[in-house]
């Protein structure tokens, strides 16, 4: 006779095998289902209806502290900042709050095009701080500090007033305030199914030129040579990211880079520089700045030709790596560094040393 001990085990191997049972009829062999709580870890998207949104609240007064300890030094202290990515913040008006159209998407003059001004949904906004956000450690925010980042940019955008605390209980009042909320179209058949309103065939159909089009473009501006190079080749500075790209400011005449049988042997890295560059990684501080050119602030060989010759170079970049700050090199502050104390040291002594890749 079973005791309760055998009649457990067997119950477990009976479900083991439907389980192998439920995965063969798929690919044999390969995976298994996954669980509720594997699934749950995947599924944090938020619609525009809010499924998925979830309970929390954040104030304004918040969201401008977590911006300027995690976000600001991407995004500049009023989400203004061009230099790594598009503006968040501008090119919306209280009358674009009113009508949910923003006027200047139309206004062929303006020089750019923010966040705010493009984005019909509060709900969009919300859902990519909290999957992508900071740059440095997605998902790392809290979903309080999330409701409080978005907050803050809706109250630089002067959607929300300086004391306002969003939460998923106001949420959708804040998304009768986006300044562009009646601007997504559906007229565009990317959206198959009538229950989105969608058009029934795609509105462009490239029927008119198809070829040997007569169209000539048309240069809107330009830089005088004078001021080509003033800074170094932006096409080679900036990133690979956005709508908006570094144009070639190469002197003119100048090809924007070494040819390569002109470009000098270069010497193999000493074990010190791969060590400290490989730290530099680690700590993702080549997410703001280049070995010889600027990102958001200096690239390393500059900042040691500014501070290399001080008698105390190596106690100074060590402090300053870890203090962060703002002023010498610019608005945009980086954020005090949390990384070991052997590393910073590393890390200093490299830039002591000239920051030789």
């Amino acid at each position: 006779m079973f005791n309760w001990r055998d009649l457990a085990a067997a119950a477990a191997m009976l479900l083991a095998a439907s389980a192998a049972l439920a995965q063969s009829t798929g690919y044999p062999g390969i995976g298994r289902p996954a669980t509720p709580k594997e699934l749950a870890a995947w599924d944090i998207d938020v619609r525009p209806d809010f499924k998925g949104l979830p309970k929390g609240s954040g104030s304004v007064a918040r969201g401008q502290q977590v911006w300027e300890s995690q976000c600001a030094s991407c995004h500049g202290v009023f989400g203004e900042s061009g230099e790594v990515f598009n503006p968040i913040v501008g090119g919306t008006t209280a009358a674009d709050i009113q009508t949910g159209h923003a006027a200047r998407l139309k206004d062929s003059a303006y020089p750019g095009r923010t966040t705010l001004m493009k984005t019909p949904t509060v709900s969009t906004l919300w859902d990519y701080i909290n999957r992508a956000m900071p740059w440095t450690a997605p998902k790392s925010l809290s979903t309080d500090d999330v409701y409080a980042v978005t907050a803050y940019v809706l109250n630089l955008g002067g959607v929300l007033p300086d004391d306002f605390m969003m939460s998923d209980k106001n949420i959708g009042d804040v998304q009768k305030r986006l300044p562009n909320r009646n601007g997504m179209s559906t007229q565009h058949a990317l959206w198959p199914g009538k229950e989105l309103g969608g058009a029934p065939k795609p509105d462009a159909q490239g029927s008119s030129c198809m070829s040997n089009c007569p169209v000539e473009p048309k240069v809107v501006s330009f830089l005088p040579d004078f001021a080509r190079n003033a800074h170094g080749n932006l096409a080679e500075q900036n990133r690979k990211v956005g709508a908006q790209r570094g144009v070639n400011t190469a002197a003119a005449g100048a090809p924007a880079k070494t040819p390569p049988e002109a470009k000098p042997t270069k010497a193999e890295p000493s074990a010190a520089s791969q060590a400290a560059l490989a730290l530099t990684q680690k700590h993702t501080c080549t997410a703001c700045h280049g070995v010889s050119n600027r990102i958001v602030g200096p690239g390393f060989q500059e900042i040691a030709r500014k501070h290399a010759s001080r008698p105390d170079a190596l106690a100074y970049l060590g402090a300053k790596i870890r203090a962060g700050g703002s002023g010498v090199w610019g608005a945009i502050p980086m954020p005090e560094q949390t990384l070991p104390e052997e590393d910073l040291k590393a890390i200093a002594q490299w830039l002591a040393a000239g920051a030789n890749p």
